[in-house]
């Protein structure tokens, strides 16, 4: 992990990359929207003579770099990106897009577009072959981002959050709920478990509600088992914020999962949101589940 996601975006350069149709053109026209200069498909053997120049006066710079350009390996990507610390004080981050294989697999169909490994084979065997082959770029990467059950407004919020933020001392703080059954979110750094609840869905009178109404709220907390919960998820976090900050991590997801994602997960990943709005300058609070549209 690079520490130069201090630096304000402005004296910044983001690589922009990760796997294809999770999202990297919408992140640069983010990026281009908040400031910097965009450039997709950039040749590897050329992101040397234009990184080591640096972002022009005032901007940042954002470089769009995937399978699909022209000489790309990720070795090379990521020996390129090391050599470029060393000889320059220019901040460069690496911004990897995951998303998960069956949101990929649904996003080609949809779209009829071909993946740039599957021209010879079937979808799902070039989704692999390119997970494989980018796996080394996502464990050297700054940020990861999870495009798999995100619209696009909360796409360009996230992002501008995590890299137009960055500048701040403090890590910037996500608590998103879900569903097991859609999945752990990729880009969670804790995850707590809240199956074990009992369940509004199963409340005629609170299945159409969500956790943000007050009745599925006073549901959940009137469990037996809620209070001790909660308590122990704050005391956990209450040691682990300071220690976090003390390393330099300037991002922080915490996910809280239930079996749909409406009621216990949503409650309680608001609750916690409310927790951490006392103790922390940048908060984040998204339900994975109430959503309908994608980057």
């Amino acid at each position: 992990m690079n520490d130069s996601a201090t630096g304000s975006l402005a004296d910044r350069v983001i690589l922009v990359t990760g796997m294809s149709g999770a999202g990297r053109t919408a992140a640069l026209k983010v990026l281009e929207d908040l400031g910097s200069e965009a450039v997709d498909n950039l040749p590897l053997r050329l992101m040397a003579t234009l990184v080591g120049q640096g972002p022009a006066a005032g901007r940042g710079l954002a470089v769009g770099i995937d399978i699909r350009t022209r000489d790309f390996d990720a070795d090379a990507f990521a020996d390129t990106v090391a050599q470029l610390r060393q000889q320059t004080s220019i901040p460069i981050d690496i911004l990897f897009l995951d998303c998960d294989s069956d949101v990929l697999r649904r996003r080609y169909t949809e779209t009829r577009r071909v993946h740039p490994m599957a021209s010879d084979r079937p979808l799902t065997d070039g989704i692999i072959a390119e997970r494989a082959l980018l796996a080394p770029l996502r464990e050297a990467a700054d940020i990861v981002i999870d495009t798999s059950h995100t619209n696009i407004h909360e796409f360009a919020h996230i992002l501008h959050s995590q890299l137009a933020n960055a500048s701040t001392a403090t890590p910037h703080l996500q608590v998103i709920s879900f569903a097991y059954r859609n999945g752990v979110p990729r880009d969670a750094d804790l995850v707590f478990d809240a199956r074990f609840l009992r369940n509004p869905h199963y409340d005629s009178d609170l299945r159409a509600l969500t956790g943000r109404d007050p009745a599925v709220g006073a549901y959940v907390e009137d469990d037996d088992d809620f209070a001790a919960f909660f308590t122990g998820v704050t005391d956990l976090l209450g040691l682990l914020l300071p220690r976090f900050q003390e390393e330099g991590k300037s991002y922080l997801t915490i996910a809280v999962g239930c079996t749909g994602g409406r009621h216990r997960s949503v409650f309680i990943a608001e609750k916690l949101g409310a927790w951490l709005g006392k103790r922390a300058s940048q908060v984040d609070v998204r339900h994975r589940e109430l959503r309908d549209d994608t980057p």
